[in-house]
């Protein structure tokens, strides 16, 4: 149930388990206050890396997590359950905001990986920033690993690939501040709740 799931998450750190330092306390504030996000990734196994995982299943609160931990009376489930029985709105936290993202490999996954942030960003209701803001690429493709460093710093292409996503989430940015970009349908009523 979202009402049960905080926004943002008091789950972690759990002091009893002698969890004291949560890094997320300081990645929420940074989502919230950006207007644009670029994320830029290695594949590991067909997958993102553990860390950029982790902030995925940690931002599930952002798709409509309960900003007032006191309907609920903390975590209590009956009274969670209530309120989304009533009509949950399934507050979109993160919504609205533009997104970048950068993959990269040496064998495969570049392309799946960049696209399961993307479904995952929109579907938080996120907007991708254009074309050139997405990007998978592969550095020394079936080379070396130990060689790895020496093909990025030679590929220029792949440089100015990332600097024109960067560029291409910042335009993004400027023109919806500026109240001149327009995403189609964003204002249509969504027929199903999440």
């Amino acid at each position: 149930m979202k009402t049960r799931c905080h926004w943002p998450c008091s789950c972690y750190p759990n002091h009893a388990l002698g969890q004291t330092q949560d890094w997320m306390a300081e990645i929420y504030p940074m989502w919230v206050e950006a207007h644009g996000i670029m994320i830029v990734t290695p594949v590991n196994w067909y997958s993102p890396t553990s860390p950029l995982k982790l902030m995925m299943d940690r931002l599930v609160c952002a798709d409509g997590g309960n900003p007032d931990p006191t309907r609920t009376h903390g975590k209590d489930a009956r009274a969670a359950r209530r309120i989304e029985l009533e009509g949950w709105d399934y507050p979109g936290h993160l919504s609205g905001r533009l997104f970048a993202c950068v993959v990269h490999g040496d064998v495969e996954g570049a392309e799946n990986v960049r696209r399961s942030i993307h479904d995952w960003l929109c579907f938080m209701d996120l907007c991708p920033a254009g074309p050139r803001a997405e990007l998978d690429r592969y550095i020394g493709y079936w080379k070396p690993y130990a060689g790895n460093h020496e093909e990025l710093d030679a590929d220029l292409c792949i440089q100015e690939e990332v600097r024109n996503a960067a560029r291409a989430l910042l335009e993004g940015v400027e023109a919806d501040r500026a109240g001149r970009l327009a995403a189609a349908g964003m204002d249509l009523a969504r027929p199903r709740r999440k």
